[in-house]
C-alpha cells in the first residue's frame, strides 16, 4: 500500500484552529502547496471542517483539517464552533493560527486550554508577520507571546502565508511534534507462523464500492501476507467445501461478524475461529473492555437506550447491520424492547448518561485518538462500551470460542 493509499485512520491528523480571518485557510494552502481551501478577506469563509489526505514531507501521509473560526457568532456560528471542537477529538497535532500584529486573543487562549486538556501537542503560528513593523524575527513582540504548548515556547513561530516566511520551518516543527506512536499489535500476524494458511470468510458487502473489499478485510490480508502466511478468501457458502478440499487444516478462520452463526457451524471445533471485528478490537486496544461491555446485553430492560455507532457514513442497505440486524438480534436475545439511537461519522454525543450501553462498529475509519476519546467518554460516564463483532458473538453464544486465541482475554470473560 503506497502513501497515497494509506487510509485516513492511519494518517497523522493535523488540525488548523484559530479565530476568523486569522489566515488559517491561507496557511493551510501555504503548508500544502495547494489551493486546498477557499480564502477570502470576509470573516467566516470556512463554514465546515475541510479535510484533505495527502503526503506532506517530511511527515509522510497526513490528513490536513481546516476548521471554522473559533470565535464565530450567532446560532450558525455556534454550530460551526461545535464542529471545530469535534475535530479536536481526532487531532494528533494542532496548529493554533493567530495574527502576529494582534497576538493571542481570548478565543486563542481558550483553544490552547483545550489542547492542553486533551493532551494534543500544538504549535502557535503567528501568521501575517509581513504586517509587522520592522523585520520579522525572534526579537519581535509577537514572538515573545507564550505558546503554552507542552513542548515549550520554541513552538511559537512567526510565519507569513502571503510571503512564505518560515513555512518550511513550520513544517519541520510539525514533523518534530507529530512523532508516530510505538508500533501497535499486529492484526492477525502474531497469531500465525510462516507457512500457515488462514481462511477469510468475506460475504460481499453491498455497502462497499463495487470491485472492492471493505477496509478491515484488506488490512487483515496484508498483515497475513507480511507474516509470510497464505490467505484463502471465500464467501460464507464456500467455507465448508473449502475446508473439506483444502487438504490441510488452517491455522485460523476469520469471518465477517454478520455470518458468525453459519461460519461457526461450518468450522470444526479444532480450528480456531474469530472475526475481523474482534481482531480490530484487540488491534485498537479495547478487546477486554468490549468483552466486559457485551455482558450488559444480558441485563437489558424494556426502555433502555442503546447507542449504535458507525465510524463512517455510507449508504444504508435494506438489511443494514447497524440499523436493522443488530437491533433485531438484540431484541431476540433479550426478549426486551430497548430504544435504539444511531450515530455515524463524526457525530458522537458528549452526554452519554441517557444510554445503557454503546455498541460501536470496528472503527477502521477512525484514528486512534478519536476512538480513544469515545471510549474514555463512555468510561468516564460509566456506560458499557463494546463493538459489533463482540456483541454478535456474545448474542450467538460463541464469544468464548472466538476469543480463545487470546487466553488472557478469555480470563476476562470468566471474570465477568
Amino acid at each position: 500500500m503506497g502513501l497515497n493509499d494509506t487510509p485516513a485512520a492511519g494518517r497523522v491528523h493535523i488540525g488548523f484552529f484559530g479565530r476568523r480571518n486569522a489566515g488559517k485557510s491561507s496557511l493551510v494552502n501555504a503548508v500544502t502547496g495547494q489551493d486546498l481551501v477557499v480564502v477570502s478577506e470576509i470573516k467566516g469563509t470556512t463554514t465546515d471542517p475541510v479535510s484533505k489526505a495527502m503526503e506532506l514531507l517530511p511527515l509522510g501521509p497526513v490528513l490536513i483539517i481546516d476548521t471554522p473560526g473559533f470565535d464565530d457568532e450567532g446560532p450558525l456560528g455556534e454550530l460551526r464552533v461545535r464542529k471545530a471542537k469535534q475535530v479536536l477529538n481526532r487531532t494528533d497535532l494542532a496548529v493554533l493560527v493567530t495574527e502576529a500584529p494582534a497576538g493571542l486573543s481570548a478565543a486563542d487562549r481558550e483553544l490552547a486550554a483545550l489542547f492542553q486538556e486533551k493532551r494534543i501537542p500544538w504549535i502557535t503560528a503567528y501568521n501575517k508577520s509581513d504586517l509587522l513593523d520592522g523585520p520579522a524575527g525572534p526579537g519581535s513582540a509577537a514572538a515573545a507571546e507564550p505558546a503554552g504548548g507542552p513542548a515549550g515556547p520554541d513552538n511559537a513561530l512567526l510565519v507569513s502565508a502571503k510571503t512564505g516566511f518560515n513555512i518550511d520551518l513550520l513544517k519541520e516543527r510539525m514533523a518534530a511534534l507529530a512523532k508516530p506512536e510505538e508500533p501497535k499489535l499486529r492484526i492477525a500476524g502474531d497469531l500465525i507462523r510462516p507457512g500457515d494458511f488462514v481462511v477469510l470468510v468475506t460475504p460481499i458487502d453491498k455497502a462497499a464500492p463495487r470491485g472492492r473489499l471493505i477496509l478491515p478485510q484488506q488490512q487483515t490480508i496484508r498483515d497475513i501476507l507480511e507474516a509470510d502466511a497464505a490467505a484463502v478468501v471465500v464467501k460464507e457458502f464456500e467455507l465448508r467445501e473449502t475446508l473439506e478440499n483444502i487438504g490441510k487444516k488452517p491455522a485460523l478462520v476469520i469471518t465477517d461478524s454478520q455470518v458468525f452463526a453459519k461460519v461457526s457451524a461450518d468450522t470444526p471445533e479444532d480450528i480456531p475461529l474469530t472475526s475481523f471485528s474482534i481482531l480490530f478490537a484487540r488491534y485498537k486496544g479495547f478487546l477486554a473492555p468490549a468483552v466486559r461491555g457485551a455482558a450488559v446485553l444480558d441485563r437489558i430492560e424494556d426502555g433502555d437506550r442503546l447507542l449504535i455507532c458507525e465510524g463512517c457514513t455510507h449508504h444504508r442497505q435494506c438489511d443494514d447491520i447497524g440499523t436493522v440486524k443488530l437491533p433485531r438480534w438484540i431484541k431476540q436475545h433479550t426478549g426486551k424492547r430497548p430504544e435504539f439511537v444511531f450515530s455515524s461519522g463524526g457525530d458522537f454525543p458528549e452526554d452519554l448518561s441517557p444510554f445503557r450501553m454503546i455498541i460501536h462498529c470496528g472503527a477502521c475509519m477512525l484514528n486512534d485518538r478519536e476512538l480513544r476519546y469515545r471510549r474514555d467518554c463512555a468510561a468516564d460516564q460509566r456506560v458499557a462500551f463494546t463493538n459489533y463483532g463482540v456483541a454478535i458473538a456474545h448474542i450467538q453464544g460463541i464469544l468464548r470460542r472466538c476469543i480463545a486465541v487470546f487466553p488472557h482475554i478469555l480470563a476476562e470473560l470468566d471474570g465477568v
